[in-house]
């Protein structure tokens, strides 16, 4: 019942600063005589003034009147009191200024938020409000809300899948750059998992539900998105209790000014050049303004007070795979025992990882790419959790699994596969035999080492951390060529809790990382920032995830906060200072109301339009590897 109120009283705020400005603008022609002068010898000209006042000053009052019973003194309270002390003083004219500042001011918030957050609603766009589901042997269209798992459905060519599914008919291929962050479409056959909001290629695709539109990828991100516009943030919090300390102050300039000058129209014109305080307009349309850019960047804001904290934390702590890493290992060896020649088994893997998600897939495929061999067709695919990669292909039943794995399907000894080394391996089983083992290397990111340098002088970072659940070798490899000191490896999900937890007893830190295992640490950092889309569970653990695996993207993260604090600072006490400017003009009989009112309209539309910026791009959002 409140939130329908408090919507219905949102929607009354452009009618009512509508009304107030055609109010003045009736009381202007009528008062110089514009519409004759009989007109304005019969004072018809306060009669606007008079309507504005009633139909939209009164609501205003009673608004703010209940907040001062719930004693929530905010600065909006000065207008209430104006509006009141105007009308007891017979200036109209200025107690309608009030009214067109106070729900003017809420017109162009309404309108900044709603332009700061195209971006999140261009999203919400992009999804099918229905799917064709396949019933009774025909084509159906019925809502998202009523599709339930293991229901077939067909996507058309160029549409979004609607939800998350296995393909069951059809090869194709589907645009999963903005779910994923990869620049490349996935080749989907019977098996294939495809993502929700993914762009379907030039076929016809039938699949099946795995699971809720509500339930579904797309649907939790935009859910995220939706949380974090409705977020109210460390800062904002400030901003009210910035208006309750300036309200008492500028209340008490007002009394002084009357108490000395003997002049109540100067009370008057102190709480007009007061009213409403900028930084409850301007704080909130530069928080949301900065998601709306971050959305733009790939960068999804979940928590807003992430852009507070973030400038204050000291160390920094990293996972290893797909942060300080490409994420994309490269076939580094190729140990095959003799089945067949290493061409030929390499086309095989490589036509069946086509259709694989795992991490290892890419690498095997490029390096079939790069010998220019040509990929097999896969008459059927499956990649259940825990059982690997299994297909039939060209008359063979080809299985990618792991070590352990292989062993269960192959019933060989530990022996007879190559010792385990650094790095990553999968082994082949081809008709319940044992084939060979792939070896890869996942390489550091080329811009590790300058990003890293660069954290210390640019971004007061004291300490950089690399914490990873891989093998030593490894992650003193990646340590060394990115030059981080601070080294932990072989490290469970409990093992990263602890450490998280102990660096922020001491000084207030930052998590990467992008797997489920970082999901605890992620939630226990002051600040946890999770690269890629590769589980649903460490999104929501973090605060912030940059879409794909990008070290550009997190310090453009670093500069948005900043840039955010920076505005929203500027906008609010900027604009605080001229209106104690204003203030002192008035109780010194330099600022009558009307013109302090109209002073005060600037004061607040500058606050907003500077505060709109954040959501504009700047010319640069990084800094490292710059001199």
């Amino acid at each position: 019942m409140l939130k329908n109120i408090k919507v219905l009283w949102a929607n009354k705020q452009k009618p009512i600063a509508v009304l107030a400005v055609c109010g003045i603008v009736a009381h202007v022609l009528l008062r110089f005589g514009v519409f004759g002068p009989e007109l304005y010898l019969l004072r018809w000209s306060d009669y606007p003034l008079y309507i504005t006042l009633l139909l939209g000053g009164l609501p205003l009052v009673f608004d703010l009147s209940a907040k001062l019973i719930k004693r929530e003194f905010g600065s909006d309270l000065l207008a209430g009191i104006s509006i009141v002390t105007a009308v007891m003083l017979g200036e109209y004219l200025a107690g309608t200024l009030v009214v067109l500042m106070l729900s003017g001011g809420e017109a162009i918030e309404a309108y900044a938020v709603r332009r700061a957050s195209s971006v999140l609603a261009a999203l919400a766009k992009r999804m099918p409000s229905t799917a064709h589901a396949r019933i009774d042997g025909g084509i159906m269209d019925v809502s998202l809300s009523d599709v339930k798992i293991g229901d077939s459905l067909e996507v058309y060519p160029h549409e979004a899948c609607p939800v998350d599914g296995t393909v069951i008919e059809g090869h194709g291929v589907m645009d999963e750059s903005y779910m994923t962050g990869e620049p490349y479409v996935m080749s989907k056959t019977p098996g294939s998992r495809v993502l929700s909001g993914a762009i379907n290629g030039e076929t016809v695709l039938v699949i099946r539900a795995d699971k809720l539109a509500v339930d579904s990828r797309y649907a939790k991100i935009m859910g995220v998105m939706r949380e974090s516009e409705q977020h109210r943030p460390k800062i904002r919090r400030l901003a009210d209790q910035l208006g309750a300390v300036y309200t008492p102050i500028a209340l008490g300039i007002a009394i002084l000014s009357w108490a000395l000058s003997g002049e109540v129209i100067r009370f008057l014109s102190v709480l007009v050049v007061a009213t409403p305080c900028p930084l409850l307009i301007a704080i909130p349309v530069a928080i949301v303004g900065s998601i709306s850019l971050s959305a733009r960047l790939g960068i999804i804001i979940k928590d807003p007070s992430v852009f507070e904290k973030i400038d204050n934390c000291q160390t920094i702590i990293f996972d290893k795979t797909g942060t300080l890493t490409y994420g994309k290992p490269k076939l580094s060896e190729q140990l095959n025992i003799g089945v067949m020649d290493d061409d030929k088994l390499l086309q095989l893997v490589a036509s069946l990882e086509r259709y694989s998600k795992h991490p290892l897939a890419e690498s095997v495929v490029r390096a079939a790419k790069e010998k220019k061999l040509e990929f097999k067709e896969v008459d059927s695919i499956s990649e259940r959790p825990g059982e690997g990669l299994i297909g039939k292909i060209a008359g063979h039943e080809l299985q990618v699994v792991s070590r352990r794995r292989a062993l269960e399907l192959t019933q060989i000894g530990n022996n007879e596969i190559p010792e385990p080394t650094a790095g990553l391996e999968c082994c082949i089983v081809i008709d319940g035999k044992y084939a060979g083992t792939y070896r890869f290397r996942d390489e550091p990111r080329t811009e590790g080492p300058s990003f890293i340098s660069h954290l210390g002088p640019r971004h007061a970072v004291a300490k950089t951390m690399l914490v990873s659940g891989d093998r030593e070798s490894e992650v003193k490899y990646l340590a060394q060529q990115v030059g981080i000191e601070h080294v932990y490896f072989s490290q469970s999900p409990e093992d990263k809790l602890a450490i998280v937890r102990e660096e922020t007893k001491k000084a207030q830190t930052i998590f990467i990382g992008d797997g489920i295992n970082d999901a605890p640490a992620l939630m226990a950092a002051t600040v946890g920032i999770a690269m890629g889309q590769n589980s649903d569970v460490t999104s929501e653990a973090a605060g912030a995830v940059i879409m794909d695996n990008s070290l550009a993207k997190v310090d453009a993260f670093f500069h948005i906060s900043s840039r955010m604090r920076s505005i929203a600072l500027q906008s609010a006490v900027g604009g605080m200072i001229f209106s104690v400017g204003g203030m002192a003009l008035a109780a010194f009989g330099h600022l009558p109301p009307v013109a302090g009112a109209l002073a005060q309209e600037f004061i607040d539309v500058f606050a907003v339009i500077n505060a709109l910026r954040a959501s504009f791009l700047p010319r640069k959002l990084t800094d490292y590897g710059d001199d």
